[in-house]
């Protein structure tokens, strides 16, 4: 009895695993405009669903990603808000030392080390006390202002399938990779299993 054509039926099976997952990969985003085929109308998952999908992504970055709550907390936290004094020290600083006396020469001629150095810790602690709430006003009006949610579904909806393609593809590329593998994989191993139920029966 010739064996030879047994050792066919799992190299096809892998074959055609592949295949199969190939196919259904390309079809997430192929095609990409609605095709009517004996009545039923096919569409890539990705393009047919990109309204939906950018309607999720919007209210996920709007709600959860990011929170202007959140953001808030981070500016006016007073570890941040001391990040930045050096920098708000120095431009006092050079105010009144230099650009007051260039502005006002003779209010400046008054004004020694020692009422700078004064006027510098005064102001400083003043504008630690009213950063917080100028950025609570800020972000309040901020968040009035700008939809999240709104700009996200727009910039979603306005991608080209093609970039919306590459752009999953760029993300997901070894999964798909994977799954064109995998396909073949278990293609071979039913092609084997039923070598075997052949050769038992």
């Amino acid at each position: 009895m010739n064996y030879y054509w047994l050792i066919l039926i799992p190299v096809i099976s892998a074959l055609i695993g592949w295949f199969t997952n190939w196919v259904a990969i390309k079809m997430l985003f192929h095609p990409k405009k609605p095709i009517k085929i004996i009545g039923f109308t096919f569409q890539g998952v990705f393009p047919k669903k990109q309204q939906q999908f950018a309607e999720k992504l919007g209210k996920v970055v709007g709600t959860e990603l990011l929170s202007f709550t959140e953001i808030e907390q981070k500016i006016s936290n007073p570890e941040n808000i001391q990040k930045i004094m050096p920098l708000v020290e120095e431009h006092i600083d050079n105010f009144l030392r230099v650009k007051l006396s260039e502005q006002m020469p003779v209010i400046s001629m008054f004004i020694g080390n020692k009422t700078i150095e004064q006027l510098k810790a005064v102001f400083i602690a003043e504008l630690g006390e009213l950063f917080p709430i100028i950025m609570n006003n800020y972000m309040n009006k901020l968040q009035n202002d700008l939809d999240l949610e709104k700009i996200v579904v727009e910039k979603v909806n306005n991608f080209s399938s093609d970039k919306l393609e590459d752009l999953l593809k760029s993300l997901m590329q070894k999964e798909f990779k994977f799954i064109e593998i995998l396909g073949g994989v278990l293609g071979f191993l039913i092609g084997i299993i039923q070598v075997l139920i052949t050769l038992l029966v």
